[in-house]
């Protein structure tokens, strides 16, 4: 790897810098976006560093110029990714749809903040979850993920890229105002020791290439524009060569083996963690910055004698339901804490009927203290 990356060690750094200095490390080389806070840092570091490592840096008019910009240049071979916040992610939503349908591997981070419309662009928030999930109209997969802690900033922004690349489908990273500068300490691993994917390569001629034609694994080998290789890219329902086939029996068949691609693999793709569930009669769940506070309340709990877990999904869609539902099943009540009014509940509620499901909710963006968390918690313990 080149010299001009990141170093090997300890680094101390805001989440935004964490991600982007990742990207690099990851193969990225193409970045287009627009400025929107609380995002614009990743932006505006990767101006610099790109032209550094070789790649190349574009500002475009708009975000759905940017998310577009991104999907040709996944079309070329590069590595690419976009950043925003929750109304350039608005504008993003119907390119997610054609990054799907056209299976281009792309990475988009969403670096949450206060809404709905312009709302609290300085505050954190949960509220573009089921966005990510539901962005574009039809039915397809995506791929989410939910760091808590600036090293998963890191580390996981790595993790989309491979992602992406393997199952060729967009993947977004969903941070928070919280984590973009909140600055904390960051191991970089040997260069050496980072594990880093590229799609599957096509191993026919050109002459008997279909670019949307796949195997077992339902990914199709990817060649790239300029190789010689002759095929149509389009958002139309298509059929193995890429040109539009509308048909309800292509329709079925090209759909179902989007979304099966993901489905079919998401115990592959699930990250999760899970604490002090052996003995737990009640479970918390938390994710992204409110996880952070979940912590500390679930230690405090457990020195005041409460028998309580906690479940933390780094893999927020696909949703690791078949995990959750092994830990839930030993458990009374699951509580779920988020920075919403309630999305990733709904889901839990629907996953695990057997169980109480209650939610703790707080909007305005600033994280609940410990102490709020404790008290509340500690009446339903009680119950």
């Amino acid at each position: 790897m080149s010299h001009k990356l990141i170093s090997s060690g300890v680094h101390f750094m805001d989440g935004d810098r964490a991600c982007a200095e990742a990207a690099l490390l990851a193969g990225c080389r193409f970045f287009a976006g627009y400025p929107i806070t609380p995002a614009s840092e990743i932006a505006e570091h990767l101006s610099e560093r790109l032209p550094e490592v070789g790649g190349v840096f574009v500002q475009m008019e708009d975000e759905i110029a940017s998310i577009m910009a991104v999907i040709g240049a996944a079309y070329t071979g590069a590595k690419a990714m976009t950043a925003t916040s929750g109304p350039g992610f608005s504008l993003m939503a119907e390119s997610v749809g054609l990054a799907a349908m056209t299976e281009a591997p792309c990475v988009i981070v969403d670096v949450m903040r206060g809404g709905p419309s312009t709302g609290q662009p300085t505050m954190a928030s949960q509220g573009d979850v089921l966005q990510a999930k539901h962005s574009s109209h039809g039915d397809y997969e995506i791929v989410a993920l939910a760091p808590s802690f600036v090293q998963e900033c890191f580390d996981l922004t790595i993790e989309a890229f491979n992602i992406s690349q393997r199952y060729r489908v967009p993947v977004m990273l969903l941070m928070d105002a919280i984590l973009a500068h909140l600055m904390e300490r960051v191991v970089v691993p040997d260069h050496e020791e980072i594990v880093l994917e590229s799609v599957k390569r096509p191993e026919v001629s050109k002459a008997e290439y279909k670019p949307f034609k796949a195997d077992e694994s339902l990914v199709p080998p990817m060649a790239f524009f300029g190789e010689g290789y002759r095929f149509a890219v389009t958002g139309l329902t298509h059929d193995e060569n890429g040109y539009p086939r509308i048909s309800p029996e292509q329709h079925e068949r090209l759909v179902r083996r989007l979304c099966d691609k993901v489905r079919k693999n998401a115990d592959k793709i699930w990250e999760y963690e899970v604490r002090d569930v052996e003995d737990a009669e009640v479970l918390l769940l938390a994710y992204g910055s409110m996880a952070r506070a979940a912590y500390d309340a679930l230690e405090r709990l457990r020195l005041m004698g409460f028998k309580v877990g906690m479940f933390r999904p780094v893999t927020l869609w696909p949703f690791p339901k078949g995990p959750l539902v092994e830990v839930a099943r030993h458990v009374e009540k699951i509580v779920v804490l988020e920075m919403n009014l309630g999305q990733i509940y709904h889901v839990v509620k629907e996953v695990c009927p057997q169980n109480e499901v209650l939610l703790y909710s707080k909007v305005g963006g600033v994280l609940p203290s410990p102490r709020e968390l404790v008290s509340f918690l500690e009446g339903v313990l009680r119950e």
